[in-house]
């Protein structure tokens, strides 16, 4: 009796749809610690993050989808450096944990130039021990323009052939120079750039370019 009942349980659960993924989104927020970001504009580039983790709808959005988090800072060649890792946010506590984390971070580099076909290449090594997550998206946020390392073009098709979505944040002076270049070389197809204008905006942009990406709201 018991043996037909456990045979009737296994045909009914074979024939339930698979499981969803509690984990809606790996997200890499890679941040560019280059020769071009002072120590002012470090600052307001780690507390711009641990603010943004805070806004109630990010928040929200972040525990309902479970999304997976990892922090990287990036500069020049072979200089890529994991400085929070994967930490899924499930709760309040997870959020205020990993935001105050951001806040503390210390400097990863200094005195180097801009790969960003390395930090491409990097985090999609990081993805590949993410948790098991329906979306992946690397978050690049720069002030300059690929003058070291490995070809972005060449680093952006290979993350795209894996399925993996590359945003991107350009902190602009004047003009749209690093916009472009991100749109042109670095974002994925389904990807999208946000521009700040100057470091004084980059909380706000960073704020709003999260939000788009673990609600997946257009605006």
């Amino acid at each position: 009796m018991r043996t037909a009942l456990f045979a009737i349980c296994l045909g009914i659960a074979a024939l339930m749809p698979p499981r969803a993924e509690a984990c809606s989104t790996a997200l890499v927020l890679a941040i560019d610690v280059s020769n071009s970001i002072d120590t002012g504009e470090y600052r307001i580039q780690a507390d711009g993050l641990a603010d943004a983790l805070l806004d109630p709808e990010i928040r929200e959005a972040l525990i309902a989808g479970e999304v997976a988090l990892t922090v990287i800072q990036w500069s020049g060649r072979g200089r890529q450096e994991v400085s929070i890792p994967w930490a899924q946010m499930r709760t309040p506590g997870d959020i205020d944990a990993f935001s105050s984390q951001a806040r503390a971070l210390p400097r990863a580099f200094i005195m180097s130039d801009t790969a960003v076909g390395d930090i491409i290449r990097f985090s999609v090594n990081q993805l590949a021990m993410a948790p098991d997550c329906a979306r992946q998206v690397i978050d690049i946020s720069g002030d300059g323009t690929d003058n070291a390392g490995s070809d972005p073009q060449s680093a952006r098709l290979a993350a795209e052939r894996q399925g993996i979505q590359i945003n991107a944040l350009a902190i602009e002076g004047l003009g749209i120079s690093i916009t472009n270049f991100f749109r042109r070389h670095v974002i994925t197809r389904d990807g999208f750039v946000l521009t700040s204008r100057g470091h004084t905006a980059y909380a706000e942009t960073l704020r709003r370019k999260i939000k788009r990406e673990v609600t997946q709201v257009m605006f």
